[in-house]
């Protein structure tokens, strides 16, 4: 109602083990998808496109709300088992709990390709639209790709190329289901902000890699794979902006920007000046759910088509 062209639904577990907390979304069973049709045909009755992001937690996972901690919870708190490319925690610090993954098979590999794939299908049959694969943020796709969590001796670790088996393989799977005319997305942390972890060229050839299966979009965001590993969480300062206009002038593949972005003019730059294909905004459409109205108001658009469905009521 707001004015947004596109309304994601972010990390929508794969797996009951994928979520990061408890009370996270998932789409592994048909329920989600009856529970999730209304919401997608509200948005499109908006104007809106209804989109969604596929993800699995990782070593991450069974984690607590963030405004409980954000700590690992045991299993007896209602918290889970978790898997990952290695068997190292997230963390270990010595004060909270931080749970040990187990080292994923390659049968644990093929199921959980699997789980990515029947959740892309049942995304189409929810009623979205545009489809994101989540491999940024130390989850578990991201987990595979970055040095700093993936110490794999098999064919998913090593070279660059092991590395990112696992996020090609998944991403080629989703393709084949998911309808040519439809946008496909794949969320990167583009940089892990660490000298031992991934760099933006690392990432431009993944783009390159992602491009020639056919996915359309590449969200560039950071960070994340490691605690030392920052991401601009908090920061009032766009500094992944530049990781989009990164990736899309060294693959040549369409960026989506996300990151601190605040201002109208600042988006509007962002888009004029090539950096991005679009503008994603989430802690600012938390703040103003009319920001999009608000921005076209500010660059002088005519926001007459904006303005949401009226409902008239006459009190007798």
């Amino acid at each position: 109602m707001g004015g947004a062209g596109l309304i994601m639904s972010e990390a929508t577990a794969v797996t009951p083990e994928g979520r990061i907390t408890p009370g996270c979304a998932g789409i592994w069973n048909d329920e989600q998808v009856e529970a999730l049709l209304p919401i997608t045909r509200f948005i499109e009755q908006q104007g809106a496109v209804p989109g969604i992001q596929i993800a699995h937690a990782g070593r991450k996972g069974s984690a607590a709300r963030p405004w409980e901690g954000g700590h690992h919870l045991r299993n007896e708190e209602g918290g889970y088992d978790i898997m990952a490319p290695g068997n190292e925690p997230f963390d270990s610090d010595g004060v909270r709990l931080w749970k040990t993954p187990r080292m994923m098979t390659l049968a644990d590999i093929e199921q959980t390709q699997a789980a990515f794939v029947a959740a892309a299908e049942r995304s189409l049959q929810a009623g979205y639209k545009l489809l994101e694969i989540h491999a940024a943020h130390g989850y578990l796709l991201h987990s595979f790709f970055t040095p700093l969590a993936n110490n794999r001796q098999d064919e998913y670790g090593g070279s660059l190329e092991n590395r990112a088996r696992m996020l090609l393989e998944t991403t080629k799977k989703i393709r084949d289901v998911w309808p040519e005319h439809l946008p496909l997305a794949v969320r990167l942390s583009v940089a892990d902000w660490d000298d031992q972890g991934l760099t933006v060229q690392d990432n431009i050839q993944m783009a390159k890699w992602l491009k020639e299966l056919g996915v359309d979009l590449i969200d560039c965001s950071a960070g994340g794979a490691s605690p030392a590993s920052r991401s601009s969480l908090g920061s009032r300062n766009a500094d992944q902006i530049g990781l989009a206009a990164g990736i899309r002038e060294g693959s040549d593949i369409r960026t989506m920007a996300v990151g601190a972005v605040t201002e109208a003019e600042q988006a509007e730059k962002i888009i004029a000046t090539g950096q991005a294909d679009l503008v994603l905004l989430g802690r600012e459409m938390l703040r103003d759910p009319y920001w999009p109205f608000h921005a076209a108001q500010i660059l002088g658009v005519d926001t007459k088509t904006m303005m949401p469905v009226q409902n008239a009521f006459f009190v007798g």
